[in-house]
């Protein structure tokens, strides 16, 4: 038994906010601002292990971005343990409006495996995240009611362990500075959730950061009042980023 909703690839379509910024200057006005609302995602990779009547069942978490990225893990879960009896995988992509999920039994009686996995991973508020379960037969048939608990408690072992991390939009920005902002600035960039990724020293100190796209307008308005408006920030490229929770 399989079960699929949404469109495979599509990317989530998820309802922000729109707020007003001060920007600074002789005639100071205002700016409307689309912030996107973060999607909570697994950080990293994560494993647990539990046994139930002698079988063994191995919860691998991975965070996947699209359906392939979410195949391509099950079928290296599939090759880690080519002799198991069977990989039940469970994946929900996005988050708000728009979620692809997907789940199967791999030979389990139907409705004992995928969708009790796949109800445990909607349940933790996770995005963009997968969960495939390896079991190993122990000789004791568990029951319609056992395999169900326990392939539920298996998706909730891993889930328990996993770091969690805010998927949210970032830009890199590149911009050069004077030898005396430059500590100032790391203070500054730091404040608001930005990280310096590159620097090179030459007259000045030569500069990319990275930094949440919601911060931008903060971010160019406190690099003015620092630089007395002689230095500006250039947005040179943007990427969806995992931020630690």
């Amino acid at each position: 038994m399989e079960i699929f909703s949404g469109t495979e690839g599509e990317s989530a379509s998820r309802a922000g906010r729109f707020q007003l910024h001060r920007v600074p200057g002789p005639a100071p006005r205002l700016r409307i601002c689309y912030t996107p609302p973060m999607l909570i995602v697994p950080y990293e990779p994560a494993r647990a292990e539990i046994r139930v009547v002698n079988s063994r069942f191995i919860a691998s978490l991975e965070p996947v971005a699209s359906a392939e990225a979410a195949r391509a893990f099950i079928a290296r879960i599939r090759s880690e343990f080519p002799d198991a009896t069977h990989h039940v995988p469970a994946y929900v992509l996005g988050g708000g409006n728009t979620v692809t999920e997907y789940c199967s039994d791999d030979g389990e009686p139907s409705g004992t495996a995928g969708r009790p996995l796949l109800a445990v991973l909607k349940g933790s508020g996770l995005g963009d995240a997968a969960i495939v379960v390896t079991r190993y037969f122990g000789g004791t048939l568990l029951g319609t009611g056992g395999l169900v608990k326990a392939y539920s408690e298996a998706g909730k072992t891993v889930l328990a362990l996993a770091r969690r991390a805010s998927l949210v939009e970032t830009g890199k920005f590149e911009l050069e500075l004077p030898y005396r902002l430059f500590d100032r600035f790391q203070i500054l960039a730091e404040g608001l959730g930005g990280a310096i990724a590159e620097r090179s020293f030459g007259e000045g100190v030569r500069l990319a950061v990275d930094l949440p796209l919601s911060a931008r307008y903060d971010f160019e308005a406190a690099l003015t009042s620092l630089s007395s408006g002689t230095v500006r920030a250039r947005l040179v490229s943007t990427r969806l980023a995992r931020i630690p929770a």
